[in-house]
Parts: C-alpha cells; structure tokens; sequence
C-alpha cells in the first residue's frame, strides 16, 4: 500500500523559513516524479514545485520561483521543499505527490502552512 506523509508545516512569520518533508513507501520511490502541490482557502489545488526521479531537474511555479527549493533523497525515500522568505499568500495546506504515469500517482493527506504578517 503507497503511503506519502507530509511534516514540517506549522506557524511562520512573514520572511521565516519552512523545510516540509514528504516520506514515502509502498512504492519504487526513485522512478516518481515528485512534486509539491498548494491549496489556500477558497482557492483550487495549485502546482508549487516538481522534481524530476534522479533529481537532475527541478520546476517551480512563478509565484514561489527563486524562494523554495525542492529537493530529494532516494535512499531515504523522501522529497522536501524548502520554503524561505515566506509570505502570507503562501498560507496553504501542502500536498506531496508521486507521479508515474496517469494511472500511477498518489497523494499525500497534506501538511498545513501558515504564514502570519
């Protein structure tokens, strides 16, 4: 059974840090595609950051481009999301996700974000 468990969200002020950890089992963790997925109050799921299985290439979406940094370690089977000079308009519950192909990816039940000013 793949299970993906999100930690490190919690509490920030506005220009703090986060480092979200994502741990995955149940799956060939190296060949996924990982990605960092957000959802605010009110507002559809939206696409943070992605990486690819070897790591060798990473994505971001504009809004949080050159402030977190997507990272992951095969061997311990976990992805992480480093978040810095973090905003109110991050306040998000995060969502981890393995994807291999349309009919093998899953989800994590997500970790909450809150960015206070």
């Amino acid at each position: 059974q793949v299970q993906l468990v999100e930690s490190g969200g919690g509490l920030v002020q506005a220009g703090g840090s986060l480092r979200l950890s994502c741990a995955a089992s149940g799956l060939t963790f190296s060949i996924y595609k990982m990605g960092w997925y957000r959802q605010a109050p009110g507002k559809e799921r939206e696409f943070a950051a992605s990486i690819t299985w070897s790591g060798g290439n990473t994505y971001y979406a504009d809004s949080v481009k050159g402030r977190f940094t997507i990272s992951r370690d095969n061997a311990k089977n976990t992805v992480f999301l480093q978040m810095n000079s973090l905003k109110p308009e991050d306040t998000a519950i995060y969502y981890c996700r393995a994807f291999r192909d349309a009919l093998r990816y899953y989800w994590g039940p997500g970790t909450q974000v809150t960015v206070s000013s």
